[in-house]
């Protein structure tokens, strides 16, 4: 089973930018869709983003023209761009793989992103 080692998080200043990876340990070309999820203070689990094996991305709105969705099949990772953050982006940032009802993968560590003002 594919494992997923996310990082790339900090601690950084409204306004900055972060780019998150999520390594997995095997190929990812053969899962059609990938996504990022955050746990967030106040809101607990929250979608923020997912994209397909043809590169068509979704984003919550919350993060909807500051975030972007990449994925690179041939590295075996998917990327999170984050622009523009705010301090209510502050959360514990994993991916993973939504089919149906069902996370396909066990979760990561997780990449710590904090966002001060």
């Amino acid at each position: 089973q594919v494992q997923l080692v996310e990082s790339g998080g900090g601690l950084v200043q409204a306004g900055d930018s972060l780019r998150l990876s999520c390594a997995a340990s095997g190929s990812i070309s053969h899962i059609d869709v990938m996504g990022w999820y955050r746990w967030v203070p106040g809101k607990g689990r929250e979608w923020v983003g997912s994209i397909n094996n043809g590169g068509m991305t979704v984003h919550a709105e919350s993060v909807k023209g500051r975030f972007t969705i990449s994925r690179n099949n041939a590295e075996n990772i998917v990327y999170l761009q984050m622009n523009s953050l705010k301090p209510e982006d502050t959360g514990l940032y994993l991916c993973n793989s939504l089919q149906g009802t069902l996370y396909q993968f066990p979760w990561g560590q997780g990449t710590q992103v904090t966002v001060v003002s």
